[in-house]
This record gives structure tokens, C-alpha cells and sequence, in this order.
């Protein structure tokens, strides 16, 4: 089994050609579309994703007028193995074979679905349009409740081999000294954010000690609103590119949002639908603190993994500022508080 450290070296990627984005010219990105048969027209739009770089581009049909587009996802290097990137697109391709509304890459003539091109790994995904979900609806909540009841179904019929598994370790432990060992900590509030990331790891640890023995399935992995578009027909889920192994919690937590009260009434909504489609296991409510707790850690690390990328100082000027370390220690503070109080009910 691939270690999730492992994924990050280029020696795991599948190609050692490039380790960054520096010479994905728009040249570079046409051809690698045209090297797959398609026909571009040159139009080309960045879509709003930093991980990775995705594009939506023009294609031209007949009578070279544009006719349809493309999403292009072209993978960081260095990140995934082409393994993992693989059991991602496995797993999109069973969920939609089950007509479950995810976005899967397009498979072509000889059966792939990944792609390289000057060194850079890429997948083609249709284009599908889509409005924010309004998750104050009930009605909303239970038909995403019954979505994602489906998606674990299917998830727990089989088992990832090389994709990350949520645990303290990788998303807690190792975030929290990345960002101590490399002096992202400001000197002045260094002392009390480690006294407090250590005392939050510590909880986190006895609140995943408690919950032992839950049940782990693959999941979608990052399921928060912004991977989940609305149209007339209901929601489709897009973006598998953290489909992880976990709790089913973890894919559930993050559509709650507010006070105490908002969070239980959107909770019963969702598995009201969930469980029409796969039994929810109560005691996994426990983690949903811990879990956030660890998506805080973990986010601060990645933008603090991916600041000598150049996007990332341009999308997120307000990183790395004193006023953004005061505010993560008031936040892990806080978050010490909300896995004190008692657990949501079903």
C-alpha cells in the first residue's frame, strides 16, 4: 500500500519531466488537449482551482465554429501517483455508472482516462454548469442526505489501496509541524499556538480513541459546498480529488454550518435521506469536532505547503500575516471549547 507521504514525491508521480506549473504555457495546454483528438479552438479559461490547474476550453465542431467544451484537470506534480490518481477516476466511474450525479473523467477509445503531455498529467471531464446549494432548505439537505447515502454504498463495496486515509497523523500532526518546523508561527505567539495545537491534537487523539473501531470507507473526501452544484434536476457533486478512506461522518460535517441548534435540525434533514439508502452509525457524531479540528490544522498547512507557488501569494494575500496566526490561535482555542460540549444527536 502507497504511504500518504509517499504521494508527495516526484519519485511516486509517474513522470519526474516537471516539478511545478512553471512551463504550463497556454501553447503547452491546447496541444495536450489536441494530442487527445480534440479539435481547440484556442479559447481558454482558468477555472477557480489551485491544487491543480483546470481549464474549460472551446471545441470546434463543424464549419470550425465552436461547438462544445472541455474541463481540463491538469494534476500538480508530484502530488499523486498515477495509481491514486487512477482509483480516483475508478471510483467517479463507478459512482456514475450507478447514476449517482458525480462528474467523471472521459474515457477514451483505448480505455484511459489519465494522460501526460510535456511531463504534465491530465484528465478531461465534460462540461456541467450549476448554481451554490442553498443548504438553509430541508428539502435540499435530504436530497443531498440521500446522494451521499448512495455514494457510501457504493464506496464501502470495495477498498482504496493508494489514496490518503483520514487519520490524526497526516491531517493533524504532520500539518502542525510543517508549520512549526519551517517558522510560519510568528515568534510573539509561537508558545501559545503550539501549547494550544498540542492540547487540540491531544483531544483529537482521545476523541478518535473513543469512537475506535468505526466503520472506514472510501469517500468523496472534500464535501463541502463549493464541490457541490445545483441545477433544475437537483445537485451534482464534482472534484474527486481528495477522495480519501474515513469515516462517513467526514463527508457529512461539513454541509452543517451556524449555531448549535442550525447544525442539529440541517443534521436530522440530512440523514433523513441518507439512510434511506445506507444505515448511519450515531457514534460517529463524536468526531465531527475532531474532524474540523483537523481540516483547520490541515488547511493552514496546505497554503503554507503550496506558498512558493506563485498563486497562491496572489489568491490568498491575508496568509501568513500576524492578523491570520492571531486569528488561527483564537480558532484552535475555540475549537478546544466546541469538543467539550456534548455530541449532536441523530
Amino acid at each position: 500500500m502507497t504511504k500518504p507521504n509517499e504521494t508527495k514525491t516526484c519519485s511516486d508521480s509517474g513522470s519526474n519531466t516537471v516539478t511545478s506549473y512553471e512551463h504550463l504555457t497556454p501553447d503547452v495546454i491546447l496541444d495536450a488537449i489536441d494530442s487527445q483528438g480534440y479539435s481547440s479552438s484556442g479559447s481558454l479559461l482558468a477555472l477557480n482551482s489551485y491544487e491543480n490547474r483546470v481549464y474549460q476550453l472551446g471545441l470546434y465542431g463543424e464549419g470550425e465554429s465552436v461547438e462544445s467544451f472541455l474541463i481540463a484537470k491538469f494534476y500538480r506534480p508530484c502530488r499523486w501517483s498515477n495509481a491514486a490518481i487512477l482509483e480516483e477516476h475508478q471510483f467517479s466511474q463507478q459512482l456514475a455508472n450507478d447514476e449517482i450525479p458525480v462528474i467523471a473523467p472521459l474515457i477514451n477509445d483505448n480505455n484511459q482516462s489519465l494522460y501526460e503531455f510535456n511531463g504534465y498529467r491530465f484528465a478531461l471531464f465534460p462540461r456541467r454548469g450549476g448554481r451554490a446549494p442553498e443548504l438553509d432548505d430541508a428539502e435540499n439537505l435530504k436530497w443531498l442526505g440521500r446522494f451521499l447515502g448512495r455514494i457510501h454504498s457504493v464506496g464501502s463495496k470495495q477498498t482504496f489501496e493508494h489514496r490518503q486515509t483520514m487519520n490524526l497523523k497526516v491531517f493533524g500532526e504532520d500539518a502542525f509541524h510543517y508549520l512549526v518546523e519551517n517558522d510560519f508561527i510568528p515568534a510573539e505567539i509561537k508558545h501559545n499556538f503550539v501549547v494550544a495545537a498540542e492540547s487540540l491534537l491531544q483531544q483529537i487523539s482521545h476523541q478518535f480513541e473513543a469512537v475506535y473501531g468505526y466503520n472506514q470507507i472510501r469517500l468523496h473526501g472534500d464535501c463541502h459546498p463549493g464541490n457541490i452544484l445545483w441545477t433544475e434536476k437537483g445537485p451534482h457533486f464534482v472534484d474527486l480529488d481528495d477522495c480519501m478512506t474515513g469515516p462517513a461522518i467526514q463527508d457529512l460535517w461539513m454541509l452543517l454550518s451556524g449555531s448549535r441548534d442550525d447544525m442539529q435540525r440541517q443534521l436530522a434533514s440530512i440523514l433523513e435521506g441518507y439512510e434511506m439508502f445506507r444505515m448511519f452509525d450515531p457514534t460517529e457524531l463524536a468526531l465531527i469536532e475532531a474532524l474540523r479540528a483537523l481540516r483547520i490544522l490541515h488547511y493552514s498547512a496546505w497554503l503554507a505547503r503550496r506558498w512558493d507557488d506563485s498563486a497562491f501569494p496572489l489568491a490568498f494575500p491575508w496568509f501568513n500575516t500576524p492578523r491570520y496566526w492571531e486569528d488561527q490561535l483564537y480558532t484552535l482555542r475555540e475549537q478546544q471549547e466546541r469538543l467539550e460540549q456534548p455530541v449532536l444527536k441523530p
